[in-house]
């Protein structure tokens, strides 16, 4: 319920972006959900700055981003460099992220007993928002993440008086292997935030808005994958069995999935089945090393896709 309207102040918001979240709600747009496209930046910010307004009893006018920051794990420079298009697609991510005034929070990437480890994004952020809401006076902060981790620091602006808005997205969906992929938020991130905006319930029609639902999803000529120049294909070792990984070359890149070359036939692989890099960064003709598998129907597949350098 929104309160009596006020215009002689500015609702002064804060947004702090969990970035791996936000990187997996994107993708899941731009493979699996109908829209095919990814989350713009900006569109989003205007639907932040309209719930703020109608919740605060604000103008539109009146509610105001004073700051927002981006958190997130990257690769170091040099490892960067040897996945492909990466360091580009890095690169054009900044530019976006710099044309919205977003400050960028890196964390980098390391391995940690043969795997990828980027912990630390949470405490960063919740420390950042933390001491920001206190010395700008934000009015509210949105925090857009789903993780219980943020529990304590939700706690904690509230004990400022700082109203927290939850920003997320819940939705599952069964992958190329046939496994359910599942994304909740934290019941108890939810019952801690002041307000709550379910973006999926508002995205597929179910709670009702205002606001222009299209602007939240940028234009689908802006996804057009990179072609890369064709490298020579290596060919799989004889009788390759099930459960062994080879090595090919991307075929083609369609929304969401692709295609291995791996005679006799090119071999299908999902972009949730890509590690270490994103699909987006793959190009036609890229290496890659993969897992053969099979999927519920004993068909061949490619699962495990990694960019060789």
């Amino acid at each position: 319920m929104s309160k009596n309207l006020i215009t002689d102040r500015l609702l002064k918001i804060g947004v702090f972006y969990d970035g791996n979240y936000f990187l997996h709600v994107s993708n899941f747009y731009t493979y699996v959900h109908s829209r095919h496209t990814r989350l713009s930046v900006a569109g989003l910010h205007q639907f932040i700055c309209h719930q703020a307004a109608l919740e605060e009893g604000y103008g539109p006018a009146h509610a105001k981003i004073a700051d927002a920051h981006y958190f997130r794990g990257r690769l170091s420079a040099q490892e960067a460099s040897q996945k492909g298009n990466l360091l580009y697609h890095d690169r054009v991510f900044d530019d976006i992220l710099m044309a919205e005034g977003i400050v960028t929070h890196y964390t980098q990437i390391k391995n940690y007993m043969g795997k990828k480890d980027d912990r630390g994004i949470e405490i960063n952020l919740s420390l950042e928002a933390f001491e920001l809401a206190g010395l700008k006076k934000f009015d509210v902060v949105v925090l857009i993440g789903s993780d219980g981790d943020y529990v304590p620091l939700a706690r904690k602006l509230n004990t400022l008086g700082t109203r927290v808005m939850l920003v997320h997205w819940e939705f599952e969906f069964t992958n190329e292997e046939g496994h359910k992929v599942v994304t909740r938020t934290s019941s108890d991130l939810i019952a801690e935030a002041t307000y709550v905006l379910p973006m999926h319930a508002f995205i597929d029609a179910k709670l009702p808005t205002t606001a222009n639902i299209n602007n939240l999803f940028v234009q689908p000529s802006v996804l057009r994958q990179p072609v890369g120049t064709a490298a020579t294909e290596p060919m799989p070792p004889p009788d390759l069995e099930e459960g062994e990984f080879a090595e090919g070359t991307i075929h083609s890149l369609k929304a969401g999935y692709g295609f291995i070359k791996f005679p006799p036939n090119n071999l299908f692989f999902h972009y949730t089945s890509v590690l270490e890099v994103e699909f987006a960064t793959l190009a036609e003709g890229d290496s890659v090393e993969f897992l053969l598998s099979k999927n519920q129907d004993g068909q061949s597949i490619a699962t495990h896709v990694k960019l060789l350098s």
